[in-house]
């Protein structure tokens, strides 16, 4: 997500830099590039007129302290507005002093209200809250066996009178069943259009006046755009909304939509969709997000999801492993199997300062290669992923290892000359050792993530095969397959 806004952002700081300061004149083209970058992100008009104006204001006469140049000065204003467009501070889900706070879901069809409901609903679950889902979309086919299967994949209670009920007296029969039955949240999921129309509105004032909830959440697909804006305004002129959810963020490389919702309803994004899974629900944070627009990466997020993951006894046995150059073929699994729960390799790495730039066929490429090592792994036997000198010192074993994976000896003698140099490697990064990394190796679950070290902006240019994390090789063409050490 937002790609496409970083890199304009990235264009639009070029003119500024080698100037002495900011001013009138110089700002003017970095200006211009920012405007186009919200129009063609897909915000709304007004909303980049207010938000040009107000970068203006703040950048020219900006004072520039030493160490600090202009392009870095305006970076930081776009930095600080964006927080402010998108609502300053992180907006926590309402909690009624008297329990179940009541959460309605509301939105246009196809948005993807009933799975961001349930993806809400295993939120609060894992946060140690007592949901209750409640299916009031009696239009849509399917709609209730939909959140049934959904509660029923992530162990949370879902309720219904079926598609005969009215959805008010749906919602009221739900929230008497919570109150009686000691839920603590009430979420109510319920019917959309393909467009906004008099009847949906008219219902969702009737369902707000059966269950006075505390929450009233617009759902928006974030691929909308532009029309998120008008969506928001008459959601909240006729309902009121207290917060958005923005779903479909990772299918989306612009990003508009979530820099016009708070602008135009006043209400903050409380929650972003960043998947298919029902776990890619992540709160909304404002700064984090403007940090990954301007490429500036999100480490606190990465490290939130993999301590979601990895269990404490976990990390300090890896650890242990890394520190004493252990780490074995078994482990390597384990790290990928992590890695592969908590999203896509390459939105990880984007999350890493730094990493923004990283080519997507470069990810797709080393998404491909980890397949491939993981394939050779599944051929040895347990001893040998154990012990992998094992393979250094039998030619057979190797052998083996390659007709098994459906590879060459040579991928496989590869593979193991690179894993070696990998946990010298990795000893060296999680004893504080490699510069400019000094924390990666003691971040929970992300000690093992070996062959990362290729990636541009990693210490040592990587690990390329036979030299270790030696400094970065000269470019040059290459003809033979590329191996573990090369990702």
């Amino acid at each position: 997500m937002f790609d496409e806004l970083s890199a304009r952002f990235e264009d639009a700081v070029k003119g500024l830099r080698g100037q002495d300061q900011i001013s009138e004149t110089n700002v003017e083209g970095a200006l211009k590039d920012v405007r186009r970058a919200l129009l063609e992100a897909d915000v709304s008009l007004p909303v980049v007129k207010d938000f040009v104006a107000e970068v203006r204001d703040k950048a020219v006469g900006a004072e520039v302290v030493r160490g600090v140049s202009p392009d870095q000065k305006f970076i930081q204003v776009v930095h600080d507005q964006l927080v402010e467009v998108m609502g300053g501070d992180n907006a926590p889900l309402a909690k009624a002093e008297q329990a179940p706070t009541v959460v309605l879901m509301a939105g246009l069809q196809g948005a993807g209200k009933t799975t961001a409901t349930a993806k809400l609903g295993l939120h609060l679950k894992d946060q140690g809250r007592r949901a209750l889902m409640v299916g009031a979309d009696v239009y849509r086919p399917a709609a209730i066996e939909q959140l049934k299967t959904l509660g029923a994949q992530i162990g949370v209670e879902v309720f219904s009178l079926g598609a005969d009920a009215k959805p008010e007296d749906i919602a009221a029969a739900g929230l008497a069943k919570a109150r009686q039955e000691g839920f603590d949240t009430l979420l109510v999921d319920t019917a959309g259009r393909l467009q906004i129309d008099t009847d949906m509105m008219e219902e969702m004032v009737r369902i707000r006046t059966a269950v006075q909830p505390d929450e009233v959440l617009l759902v928006v697909d974030s691929m909308i755009g532009q029309e998120a804006a008008d969506l928001t305004r008459a959601f909240h002129d006729q309902v009121g909304i207290t917060g958005a959810v923005l779903t479909k963020l990772d299918g989306d490389s612009r990003g508009g939509a979530a820099l016009s919702i708070r602008k135009v309803s006043g209400q903050p994004i409380k929650f972003i969709g960043t998947g298919e899974k029902v776990e890619a629900l992540q709160p909304f944070h404002p700064e984090r997000m403007a940090s990954r627009i301007l490429g500036m990466g999100d480490v606190l997020t990465l490290v939130e999801k993999a301590q979601k993951e990895v269990e404490l006894a976990d990390v300090e046995q890896m650890q242990k492993k890394l520190q004493e150059a252990t780490f074995d073929f078994s482990d390597f699994v384990k790290q990928m199997r992590l890695i592969k729960r908590m999203g896509s390799l390459g939105g990880l790495m984007k999350m890493i300062p730094g990493m923004n730039k990283i080519d997507d066929g470069m990810l797709k490429q080393g998404e491909q290669q980890l397949k491939k090592i993981e394939a050779m792994i599944g051929s040895m036997t347990q001893q040998e992923r154990e012990n992998p000198d094992l393979l250094a010192s039998e030619p057979s074993r190797r052998r083996r290892i390659a007709r098994g994976s459906g590879h060459q000896p040579p991928d496989v003698d590869k593979v193991l000359a690179d894993f070696q140099k990998m946990r010298g490697f990795m000893q060296q990064m999680s004893q504080g050792q490699m510069p400019g990394m000094p924390g990666m190796g003691g971040m929970p679950g992300m000690g093992g993530m070996p062959g990362m070290g290729g990636m541009p902006g990693m210490p040592g240019g990587g690990m390329p095969a036979g030299r270790g994390g030696g400094p970065p090789r000269r470019q040059r063409p290459v003809k033979k397959k590329k191996g573990f050490g090369d990702l």
